[in-house]
C-alpha cells in the first residue's frame, strides 16, 4: 500500500521551496503565508462535494444514524478536534460523533506510525461501537491510502453504509471505495512530505464546514448564533446571555431572566421572549418543528397576527 509515494502530489518536493534552510526567518514564513493560499483554492474547487457529505452527513443523523471520522496520525488528530468540539458546540449528546484513530487515545500525543497499517484495529474500533448500516464513515488521509481508514471505509461499505472521504491525493483506493470523495489539490507541502502543514490545515477546514453545516441544516443554528451552546462553564453561560439578547433585542439582564426561566436553555429562552409564551408551551412549539427556532417563532407570530 506505501510504495510508489514518490507519485503522490503530497510526497512531491515543491520547487518553490528549494533551499528552505538557507532561508530568512521572515522568507520562509511568507512562503508558508503564500503556500497557504492553496488550501483555500482547493477547497473552493471542491464545494460541490463539500455539498453532497453534508446532506449525506444531515440524513444519516435525521435517522438516528451516527458520524464516524476515521484517520491515523495529523489526519486523526484533525479529526477527533472536530468531533470533539460538535456536542458543546451545538448541544448534541455525546456518541453522535465519533474519531477513530490509529493507535487509540496514545496516539493524541505521541506518534503510533505502525498502527495506520492496522487494517483490523479499524474494523475492530467500528464493531466496538455497534457500526450500523444507518451510520456514516468519514475517511481523513492525506495519501488517501492509510490502510486504517481506507479498512474503515470499506467495512461500512460492506455493511450498507456510506461513506466520505477527504484526502489530498487524486484518484486513490479510499475516493474508489467513497460515495463522496473530496479530494483536496493542496500540492507538494513546503517541507517535503509534512501533510501536518496545508494537507493537515484543509482537511481540519473542510470537517469544519460539514459538520457546522450540518447543524445548521438541522436545526442547531438560529440566524448565526449558537443558541445549543452547552452550559458547562460560567464564559458559556454568559455566551448564551448575549446570544438570547442579540437573537430578541432585550437586555441582558432580561435574557438572563429568561435563561434561567427556560431552565438554561436558550433556545427556549429565545422563543418564550419572541412569542410572550411560557416555557412548556415554547419547548412545545421548538419540538413541533424540530427545535428549529425561526419556524416555531413564525407559528406563534403568524397565530398573532390572525
Amino acid at each position: 500500500m506505501n510504495d510508489n509515494l514518490e507519485f503522490l502530489s503530497t510526497e512531491a518536493q515543491n520547487p518553490k521551496s528549494k533551499g528552505l534552510d538557507c532561508m530568512s526567518t521572515v522568507e520562509i514564513l511568507k512562503l508558508m503565508n503564500e503556500e497557504d493560499k492553496r488550501v483555500i483554492e482547493a477547497i473552493r474547487e471542491k464545494i460541490d462535494n463539500i455539498a453532497e457529505a453534508v446532506e449525506l452527513v444531515v440524513d444519516a443523523l435525521k435517522n438516528g444514524g451516527r458520524v464516524f471520522y476515521a484517520g491515523a496520525g495529523t489526519s486523526g488528530r484533525m479529526a477527533i478536534s472536530d468531533a470533539a468540539e460538535i456536542p458543546p458546540t451545538f448541544g448534541v449528546q455525546e456518541g453522535v460523533f465519533i474519531a477513530i484513530i490509529a493507535g487509540g487515545d496514545r496516539a493524541l500525543k505521541k506518534p503510533v506510525e505502525a498502527a495506520e497499517d492496522d487494517k483490523e484495529a479499524a474494523i475492530e474500533e467500528l464493531k466496538k461501537y455497534n457500526f450500523s448500516n444507518k451510520d456514516i464513515v468519514i475517511g481523513v488521509s492525506a495519501s488517501g491510502r492509510t490502510p486504517f481508514a481506507l479498512s474503515a471505509m470499506e467495512y461500512a461499505k460492506s455493511i450498507g453504509a456510506k461513506t466520505i472521504c477527504i484526502v489530498n491525493n487524486q484518484n486513490t483506493p479510499m475516493a474508489e471505495v467513497a460515495d463522496v470523495k473530496i479530494e483536496l489539490n493542496t500540492g507538494p507541502e513546503v517541507l517535503t512530505g509534512s501533510t501536518r502543514l496545508k494537507a493537515g490545515t484543509s482537511q481540519k477546514m473542510v470537517l469544519n464546514m460539514i459538520s457546522t453545516t450540518a447543524m445548521v441544516k438541522l436545526g442547531k443554528v438560529y440566524d448565526n448564533l449558537m443558541v445549543d451552546v452547552m452550559l458547562l462553564n460560567s464564559k458559556l453561560v454568559e455566551r448564551a446571555v448575549r446570544i438570547i439578547s442579540k437573537a430578541t433585542n432585550v437586555s441582558k439582564e432580561v435574557a438572563r431572566e429568561y435563561l434561567e426561566k427556560s431552565d438554561m436553555k436558550p433556545k427556549v429562552a429565545i422563543v418564550m421572549i419572541e412569542c410572550g409564551n411560557d416555557k412548556v408551551s415554547a419547548q412545545k412549539l421548538l419540538e413541533k418543528h424540530d427545535g428549529f427556532v425561526r419556524k416555531a417563532i413564525e407559528e406563534c407570530k403568524s397565530k398573532k397576527v390572525k
